[in-house]
């Protein structure tokens, strides 16, 4: 879903939680599930992103609520699951997608920035899934649930600069092939996406060097300029990057009925580069 109408879909009657998704791919994510029928938690640190999405679900004809907050906030976990399951009677999707890069080569990389990217994207994205565990247990069904967990091509190969990002995301490929081994038996599927260049704030190009956002009251460094930017998309197969739809296409197709036998996997999506 873009900004259309949302209807009868392939996702009607399921309720999906998507981390970080006031904003790109996991804006995406939530627009394409609740455009396929799913009731959406929209997560986001702050309230206007997470508003702006739920407006764009609800005007399109689905249903969605925010929770606001930090994936790594005491109690955060519960909350998410517990607002999938209080406000829409129960919980089908879950979609790890929060986070954002603190970059340095590892001499000078502090404690602060490897618990910091450490914490935002695996040990959150186990909080969840802990959380949720009881309510898959407890609440059997007769279709399978999903799991996605959005990881990295970093986390595939490694990347430079990135020894924070590329063991955080590599151990979220470890969580999923771990869980789809223990979830099996509740008809829960566990996979994971490792994207490549995709377009979005983090990313975007500028001629800035020193471009920053505040994240979590930090300030991250973001941006490509346009030489690393235009060499990237030289050595993509498909000749550009990825764009948060298609990214989130990538994310439902893993949620459908039709990969109801895929579990424990890890789909990259480059647009060819491996």
């Amino acid at each position: 879903m873009s900004e259309g109408q949302c209807g009868m879909g392939t996702m009607d009657g399921r309720v999906a939680i998507v981390s970080g998704s006031g904003r790109g791919i996991g804006r995406a994510i939530a627009l394409k599930l609740a455009g396929e029928g799913a009731k959406v938690v929209v997560n986001d640190l702050d309230a206007a992103p997470a508003a702006e999405t739920v407006t764009a679900i609800e005007r399109a004809g689905g249903q969605a609520v925010a929770c606001v907050g930090s994936v790594t906030g005491e109690g955060f976990a519960e909350r998410f699951t517990g607002t999938a399951v209080d406000t829409f009677g129960g919980l089908d999707i879950v979609v790890n997608n929060a986070g954002y890069t603190w970059d340095t080569v590892i001499q000078k990389m502090t404690d602060e920035q490897w618990h910091t990217v450490l914490d935002v994207h695996l040990t959150a994205s186990f909080t969840i899934l802990r959380a949720a565990q009881p309510y898959f247990r407890a609440h059997p069904v007769d279709y399978h649930r999903k799991v996605v967990n959005i990881s990295s091509t970093s986390g595939y190969y490694g990347n430079l600069g990135q020894v924070n990002y590329a063991a955080a995301k590599a151990g979220l490929i470890g969580l999923t092939k771990t869980l789809a081994k223990e979830w099996g038996r509740y008809k829960v599927n566990v996979n994971a996406v490792a994207f490549g260049f995709v377009l979005t704030r983090m990313t975007e190009v500028t001629a800035a060097d020193n471009a920053t956002l505040t994240i979590d009251g930090r300030e991250i460094k973001v941006g490509l300029n346009p030489e690393k930017a235009a060499m990237a998309s030289r050595i993509i197969p498909l000749g550009r990057p990825g764009t948060p739809e298609e990214a989130a296409g990538a994310v439902y197709a893993l949620c459908l009925p039709e990969t109801d036998y895929v579990s424990g996997q890890c789909l990259v999506v480059d647009g060819g580069r491996v």
